[in-house]
């Protein structure tokens, strides 16, 4: 497993200015690091045509939406996009890259909710925060210029595994979801949390990182087993949107998104799987650093158009080295 050489000469970047990683940090240093280290990766701020702020009543309160509209008028297809952090970091600023380029290559509409976070707000706060905001925004369509026809969801890390939860619950409790987007998501919390003693990398995402996220988020150890926190441990997948899943091979949740995604094959639901070899959890949000971070989000936005039923952009890569896998019905 060699690192991409722009993984490399990140990770020495990092060593060499001693950048601390964020399980080593208070609550209020690592929100704000991680914000100002996805802010220095995500390169230049993309115009979009609107970009305005709403808010929702949640099912503790208010909370904020953000939302990004491309040129045009009427219905538009709409993303509703949750963002990364390990439920515990982000905010709707996090993804407002990521939003924002969404917007402009698909087009369509880009949603994103400010979910309450943990650990004041463990598990399950925030998987019925972003399905209070998917039902709110499919019953307000005509007031946010929404084809009902055309909602999907999706997000990265935390984000991806909110994106698979909201599926489920929509599935018993609507609304009806044209697809999902998965970006190395986590799926399963059930696994025994790491050493101390293992070496990881401090530089990058490890799996210290991914037990130090799990402690934040959930107040009691039994709830890993809640297919609303490990959605791949859900009984029957049968019925969920299309869903594209992206993995990084140098990602301690790799396997884990690549097993989701055979889940969902397994079940019928048409999966697309686009994995980055050399690659590391977080690529996709820092386009600014990584080729792949921009190809991975070309990918997305021609699996969005392709289910919100628009015409091929002209980045449409018909032959890609990292390949394609579509599985499922």
């Amino acid at each position: 497993m060699a690192p991409h050489p722009e993984v490399a000469a990140y990770r020495a970047a990092r060593a060499a200015t001693g950048t601390p990683p964020l399980y080593t940090q208070t609550l209020t240093e690592a929100r704000a690091a991680d914000l100002a280290a996805i802010r220095a990766g995500s390169g230049a701020v993309e115009s979009v045509a609107e970009v305005r702020d709403e808010r929702m009543l949640g099912p503790a309160g208010e909370l904020p939406l953000r939302v990004y509209r491309p040129a045009g008028s009427g219905p538009l297809p709409t993303l509703l996009y949750f963002f990364g952090g390990g439920w515990t970091l982000g905010s709707i600023d996090t993804a407002d890259g990521i939003c924002r380029r969404l917007a402009n290559a698909v087009p369509c509409q880009v949603i994103t909710v400010g979910y309450r976070l943990a650990p004041e707000h463990p598990f399950p706060a925030a998987v019925h925060d972003c399905h209070a905001a998917t039902s709110w925004i499919a019953g307000h369509a005509d007031r946010l210029g929404v084809d009902p026809d055309r909602l999907a969801v999706g997000g990265d890390s935390a984000g991806g595994n909110l994106a698979a939860a909201v599926t489920l619950l929509s599935r018993a409790h609507g609304p009806t979801l044209a697809a999902q987007l998965l970006v190395y998501p986590n799926t399963d919390q059930s696994g025994e949390p790491p050493d101390p003693a293992d070496d990881d990398d401090p530089t990058l995402f490890n799996s210290r990182s991914v037990a130090w996220y799990r402690t934040h988020y959930l107040a009691d150890e039994a709830h890993a087993q809640d297919p609303l926190a490990s959605p791949l441990l859900a009984d029957d997948l049968t019925g969920l949107p299309p869903a594209l899943v992206v993995t990084a091979e140098l990602d301690p949740l790799c396997a884990q998104g690549q097993r989701y995604a055979e889940r969902l094959a397994a079940a019928g639901v048409p999966t697309r799987v686009r994995h980055y070899p050399g690659m590391i959890h977080g690529f996709f949000a820092m386009p600014g650093v990584f080729t792949d971070g921009r190809r991975a989000q070309a990918d997305a936005a021609a699996f969005l158009r392709e289910r919100f039923g628009l015409p091929p952009g002209r980045d449409e890569q018909a032959d890609d080295p990292t390949g394609t896998a579509v599985r499922g019905g």
